[in-house]
Protein backbone atom coordinates (compact mmCIF):
# COMPACT_ATOMS: atom_id res chain seq x y z
CA UNK A 1 0.00 0.00 0.00
CA UNK A 2 1.52 3.54 -0.59
CA UNK A 3 2.46 5.46 2.42
CA UNK A 4 -0.56 7.45 2.83
CA UNK A 5 -2.34 4.40 3.94
CA UNK A 6 -0.13 4.14 7.41
CA UNK A 7 -0.65 8.45 7.47
CA UNK A 8 -4.17 8.18 7.37
CA UNK A 9 -4.70 11.24 4.96
CA UNK A 10 -8.44 9.35 4.22
CA UNK A 11 -9.42 9.80 7.49
CA UNK A 12 -10.91 11.73 9.85
CA UNK A 13 -9.63 12.78 12.98
CA UNK A 14 -12.38 10.98 15.00
CA UNK A 15 -12.45 8.27 12.88
CA UNK A 16 -13.22 4.92 14.62
CA UNK A 17 -11.68 1.61 13.26
CA UNK A 18 -13.27 -1.55 14.03
CA UNK A 19 -12.05 -5.03 13.41
CA UNK A 20 -14.95 -7.22 14.73
CA UNK A 21 -13.40 -10.91 14.19
CA UNK A 22 -10.07 -9.58 14.90
CA UNK A 23 -7.66 -12.89 16.67
CA UNK A 24 -5.27 -11.52 18.73
CA UNK A 25 -5.03 -7.90 17.79
CA UNK A 26 -7.37 -4.24 18.74
CA UNK A 27 -10.58 -4.66 18.12
CA UNK A 28 -11.17 -0.99 18.05
CA UNK A 29 -9.05 1.58 17.54
CA UNK A 30 -10.63 5.59 17.81
CA UNK A 31 -8.44 8.71 16.15
CA UNK A 32 -6.52 8.53 13.13
CA UNK A 33 -3.76 9.19 15.45
CA UNK A 34 -4.20 6.56 17.40
CA UNK A 35 -4.71 4.47 14.08
CA UNK A 36 -1.51 5.97 12.56
CA UNK A 37 0.52 4.92 15.83
CA UNK A 38 -0.69 1.30 15.78
CA UNK A 39 -0.48 0.79 11.86
CA UNK A 40 3.07 1.96 11.07
CA UNK A 41 4.79 -0.48 13.09
CA UNK A 42 2.23 -3.11 12.91
CA UNK A 43 2.46 -3.14 8.87
CA UNK A 44 6.36 -3.02 9.66
CA UNK A 45 6.51 -5.75 11.77
CA UNK A 46 4.30 -8.45 9.23
CA UNK A 47 6.71 -11.07 7.43
CA UNK A 48 4.95 -9.84 4.24
CA UNK A 49 4.26 -6.36 2.63
CA UNK A 50 0.92 -5.11 0.72
CA UNK A 51 1.49 -4.56 -2.76
CA UNK A 52 -2.33 -4.96 -4.47
CA UNK A 53 -5.61 -3.99 -3.83
CA UNK A 54 -8.37 -5.61 -5.63
CA UNK A 55 -12.01 -4.31 -4.93
CA UNK A 56 -14.40 -7.07 -6.08
CA UNK A 57 -17.61 -4.71 -5.72
CA UNK A 58 -19.58 -1.72 -3.80
CA UNK A 59 -21.99 -1.93 -2.51
CA UNK A 60 -24.59 0.99 -2.19
CA UNK A 61 -26.52 1.37 1.23
CA UNK A 62 -29.94 3.03 2.23
CA UNK A 63 -27.40 5.71 3.81
CA UNK A 64 -25.45 7.93 0.80
CA UNK A 65 -23.00 8.16 3.73
CA UNK A 66 -22.07 3.72 3.41
CA UNK A 67 -20.54 1.80 1.62
CA UNK A 68 -20.00 -1.82 1.36
CA UNK A 69 -16.97 -2.92 0.19
CA UNK A 70 -15.44 -6.47 -0.75
CA UNK A 71 -11.83 -6.30 -2.05
CA UNK A 72 -9.16 -8.79 -1.76
CA UNK A 73 -5.33 -7.45 0.08
CA UNK A 74 -2.32 -9.28 -2.10
CA UNK A 75 1.23 -9.07 -0.51
CA UNK A 76 4.63 -10.69 -0.80
CA UNK A 77 5.65 -13.13 1.69
CA UNK A 78 9.47 -11.39 2.58
CA UNK A 79 11.16 -13.95 3.34
CA UNK A 80 10.27 -16.31 0.25
CA UNK A 81 8.68 -13.66 -2.52
CA UNK A 82 5.96 -15.73 -2.48
CA UNK A 83 2.34 -13.87 -3.42
CA UNK A 84 -0.66 -14.63 -1.26
CA UNK A 85 -4.27 -12.87 -0.78
CA UNK A 86 -6.98 -12.56 1.60
CA UNK A 87 -10.28 -11.03 1.38
CA UNK A 88 -12.11 -8.72 3.10
CA UNK A 89 -15.03 -7.44 3.36
CA UNK A 90 -15.90 -3.63 4.66
CA UNK A 91 -18.71 -1.21 5.97
CA UNK A 92 -17.43 2.15 5.41
CA UNK A 93 -19.00 5.66 6.30
CA UNK A 94 -17.46 8.94 4.93
CA UNK A 95 -18.50 12.19 5.18
CA UNK A 96 -17.22 15.67 4.03
CA UNK A 97 -14.12 13.47 2.11
CA UNK A 98 -13.04 11.69 4.84
CA UNK A 99 -13.56 7.79 6.55
CA UNK A 100 -15.62 8.91 10.15
CA UNK A 101 -16.23 4.69 10.55
CA UNK A 102 -14.81 1.41 8.87
CA UNK A 103 -15.79 -1.63 9.84
CA UNK A 104 -13.78 -4.58 8.49
CA UNK A 105 -14.77 -8.24 8.52
CA UNK A 106 -11.81 -10.35 8.18
CA UNK A 107 -11.42 -14.36 7.49
CA UNK A 108 -8.96 -14.96 10.11
CA UNK A 109 -7.98 -18.23 9.40
CA UNK A 110 -7.58 -17.48 6.03
CA UNK A 111 -5.18 -14.35 6.67
CA UNK A 112 -3.38 -16.45 8.53
CA UNK A 113 -2.79 -18.94 6.69
CA UNK A 114 -2.08 -16.57 3.56
CA UNK A 115 0.89 -14.81 6.29
CA UNK A 116 2.08 -18.53 6.17
CA UNK A 117 5.02 -19.52 4.02
CA UNK A 118 4.53 -23.29 2.26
Amino acid sequence: MRTASVRGDYLAEDVVIEWPFAAGGPRRVEGRAAFVAMAGPGRAALPFRFDELTVDAVHETADPEVIVAEYRLGGTIKATGERRSSALISVIRVRDDRVTHWREYQDTLAIAQAMTPS
